[in-house]
């Protein structure tokens, strides 16, 4: 289709036009209406016989399924309502027989056939078809048969003896190949083929059962073409509509394998992407691909190493066979096939190579050969490869994997399309050893970094201290959180948590700095946290740091006897720290209005509270990391953890044992955010 120079509405092609006309002047000769309904806008288009044959005008025809509706007897319109329906959920023939009730009083009986046409999307977007007058019965076969040849659907029909009695036009010129004689012949015997195949099981079952039947069939030379078959039964016989959908199928078995593909694809993206471990992800490719691609299937990574022999290099991390009774021989192979490797086997050569090496028959033979002798080649022999490909996974620059598939004697060996989809298969998971490595390297790199600019927790026989810091699941996040402890001149013991605004090597050096800062600032003046904090707003301002930061300092001073702590704290924009009294109790550390963050208002007033806390109490200080995340927010995030903090007092851990848990307990696999934490319990 294409539009015209107005931008209206499509119009057909010269070829067309061309076959609209002869259709409309066939129809016209019969006397029969035609009808257009355009699915997707809605219109119902009418010419004007059958407007005629519904007794109205086209200036009084509304132009829509509901206008027909309107018209067709009440009795009759369900019926005519589902075949409608049944025809555009199926892309199908649509048939009704039905009364119409013209304004003018007056009733009559139409035939109506029809199909709905199918868009891009393999969905219905229009319906044409025809209709007549039945009401004289006399006229109605004369006016069918000549709906028949006119029609573009081939047609024709059979009696009760399976004898072709009519069969119009189009189904000769359909059915030519075979014989062009088809009035009188017997079906089973003109075309054998059928006898055995969805033919003859669709045709007997319309006729036993007197419902009819839709499918798809092919018919093999000299035919060679796909059909789809309306057959439905009648007093007489059974009457059959066809149509050569060979294209389509042909479009079907393409759609299907690039469906195949893609899912292929989108299985072997989601076992690489489930994990940044390269062996794990990558070792799940081999239970991806069989058996859609191969029966059996070992994964192997090749690592930097700097060692001579090239096969210390490989590690076999996946694999699998389809077949369970033959996976121990497979585990066993596993474990002894990389040293069993000669320097002539397909594993060497594919280490260098740019393109799949393809063993396409004799692969038990192929890698016997290349094997040393022992186990390993007796395994071989014992799972028995027919073909095999070893296929490369490059890297940016390098060689960082393999695959190697491979088909049982019994099935056909790789072809070019398997070949195709392994290699996109190998290409992304090389993509992916690599992200993976070069992650594990830069959040290695990151997390030590982070790690160096924290300090050990001062010792005191007072206080037992424990430190956590846990970085974000992503690649080179230096963030911004911190802890520290240190004493002051009276003997006091500090304890600070922070969280510098931000998540890169900018907030890393803003929080060393801050870090730095407080740290001075509380030795140097041994001021409580409310000053600290103070002088910490006043030299961002003078320093110019241009940075802001939530901070909370506990200071933990002698008590007015020997069983109690004295704890002051003052808290800039921070979660509050949360307390374990000695009875087991939780709660936390709030004050009636939280600070504003550091650095935002320098000459803001701080406050700082006291508390005296008996010995056997805990004291927690954490990130917002712990309690807060995308999918959950800061309020639920501290009812969960008073939660957990109560359970884990009741199993009597040591602090030590006691923060891991806290952290496995409250931490999701994936972290958005680094969380640091400092326990200190009072002695």
């Amino acid at each position: 289709m294409r539009s015209d120079a107005t931008g209206g509405a499509p119009t057909p092609a010269v070829d067309e036009v061309a076959e609209r006309v002869r259709w409309e002047l066939a129809v016209s000769a019969a006397g029969i209406g035609a009808f257009d309904w355009d699915l997707v806008t809605g219109e119902l288009r009418w010419d004007d016989r059958l407007l005629e044959l519904f007794g109205v005008r086209r200036d009084h025809f509304g132009a829509t399924i509901e206008a027909f509706h309107a018209l067709v007897h009440p009795e009759d319109r369900p019926r005519v309502t589902e075949a409608l329906r049944i025809a555009v959920e199926r892309c199908g023939e649509y048939a009704a027989e039905y009364r119409v009730l013209r304004p003018d009083g007056t009733t009559c009986w139409v035939v109506a056939r029809g199909r709905a046409l199918a868009g891009p999307d393999g969905r219905a977007e229009r319906v044409l078809g025809a209709a007549f007058d039945n009401t004289a019965v006399q006229d109605g076969e004369a006016r069918v048969q000549r709906v028949l040849e006119a029609m573009p659907t081939a047609f024709f029909h059979l009696d009760r003896e399976w004898r072709f009695t009519y069969a119009n036009r189009v189904a000769h010129e359909l059915l030519g190949g075979v014989t062009r004689q088809l009035a009188g012949g017997v079906i089973w015997e003109l075309f054998p083929a059928a006898v055995g195949s969805d033919f003859e099981r669709h045709y007997r079952d319309a006729a036993t059962s007197g419902e009819p039947v839709t499918f798809d069939a092919y018919y093999p030379p000299p035919l060679d073409a796909w059909y789809e078959v309306r057959a439905w039964p009648t007093p007489d016989g059974l009457s059959v509509y066809f149509n050569d959908v060979t294209d389509r199928h042909a479009a079907q078995v393409l759609l299907a394998r690039d469906s195949r593909r893609t899912a292929m694809l989108a299985a072997v993206s989601e076992a690489l992407t489930g994990t940044l471990d390269p062996e794990v992800g990558v070792g799940r490719l081999a239970q991806v691909l069989v058996p859609e691609v191969a029966d059996w299937c070992v994964v192997t990574l090749v690592s930097e190493s700097a060692r001579t022999d090239w096969r210390e290099r490989l590690r076999d991390v996946g694999w699998w066979h389809v077949d369970p009774a033959r996976r121990p021989d497979l585990d066993r192979y596993a474990e002894l096939r990389v040293s069993s490797l000669t320097d002539a086997s397909f594993v060497a050569r594919a280490l260098s190579s740019e393109v799949p090496l393809l063993i396409s028959s004799g692969a038990t033979e192929a890698i016997e050969r290349v094997l040393v002798p022992g186990p390993a080649r007796e395994l071989v022999q014992g799972l028995g490869p027919g073909s095999a490909v070893i296929v490369p996974l490059h890297g940016r620059d390098r060689t960082v994997g393999l695959v190697t598939l491979f088909r049982d004697a019994g099935r056909a060996t790789f072809d070019e399309e398997d070949l195709a989809l392994v290699g996109e298969v190998a290409a992304r998971a090389g993509v992916h050893v690599d992200n993976a490595r070069l992650y594990a390297e830069q959040r290695d790199l990151a997390a030590t970094l982070q790690r160096s600019m924290m300090t050990d927790p001062p010792p005191s026989e007072t206080l037992e201290l424990v430190v956590r810091y846990e970085a974000a699941a992503q690649a080179a996040q230096v963030g911004g959180d911190w802890y520290d402890a240190f004493h002051q001149r009276d003997g006091s013991t500090v304890v600070v948590i922070g969280d510098v605004v931000g998540h890169d090597v900018d907030a890393a050096a803003a929080m060393g700095q801050i870090r730095s800062l407080l740290r001075g600032i509380a030795v140097h003046t041994g001021d409580g946290p409310a000053a600290v904090l103070h002088g910490v707003d006043e030299a961002i301002e003078v320093l110019d740091l241009a940075t802001t930061a939530t901070a909370a300092i506990v200071r933990f001073e002698p008590g007015d006897d020997a069983a109690t702590t004295r704890v002051r704290w003052s808290n800039a924009g921070h979660p509050p720290p949360v307390v374990i009294d000695e009875t087991g109790q939780v709660h936390f550390l709030a004050e009636d209005q939280a600070g504003l963050l550091l650095g935002l208002q320098p000459d803001t007033d701080r406050t700082e509270s006291v508390v005296a806390l008996r010995r056997g109490s805990t004291v927690l200080l954490y990130t917002d990391g712990l309690v807060e995340r995308r999918d959950q927010s800061i309020d639920v995030g501290l009812a969960l953890l008073a939660e957990r903090l109560a359970a884990l007092v009741r199993e009597e851990r040591d602090l030590e044992t006691f923060c891991d848990e806290l952290l496995r307990r409250m931490l999701p696999p994936r972290r958005e955010d680094d969380v640091a934490l400092v326990a200190v319990h009072l002695r």
